[in-house]
């Protein structure tokens, strides 16, 4: 799997939705030990964990477990267009189509058979994230 410093290493990084970003990421840093190592604007904040991420994103204050998650997964694959394939055909709802961000991942988002929200993403770039707006915590350069 191809390296990309706007993607923590890990394969499968659960994204947790809060309200408030900042507040939620520094309970978690605070209370936790977690470490900041990206913001993404004011909606998404990477924190790790030794060898391990989690990706703190913006959501609602209350959600309708209907229609909704507060929760997802981000799966780091090698090929997304196979993997999209391969669970749409086994039933997933796509929920966002493969495509290639500036942040040198292409992605896809799907729900699973249970509801829960999956983010497929393939390195195709390394790219520093100050080339598209992000900050890099962790990284000094």
């Amino acid at each position: 799997m191809k390296s990309n410093r706007s993607i923590p290493s890990c394969a499968v990084i659960p994204e947790l939705a809060y309200p408030d970003v900042d507040a939620a990421a520094a309970w978690i840093c605070d209370a936790l030990g977690f470490s900041e190592r990206l913001r993404i604007g004011s909606h998404r904040i990477q924190l790790a964990y030794g060898g391990a991420a989690i990706v703190i994103t913006e959501g609602p204050a209350e959600v309708d477990p209907a229609h909704a998650s507060t929760h997802g997964q981000l799966l780091r694959v090698d090929n997304v267009d196979d993997v999209f394939e391969r669970a749409r055909r086994a039933g997933a709802q796509v929920i966002r189509l493969p495509t290639d961000h500036p942040f040198g991942e292409r992605q896809c988002t799907i729900r699973d058979l249970g509801g829960h929200v999956w983010t497929l993403s393939q390195t195709i770039a390394d790219v520093h994230p100050r080339e598209w707006g992000g900050e890099l915590v962790e990284d000094a350069d």
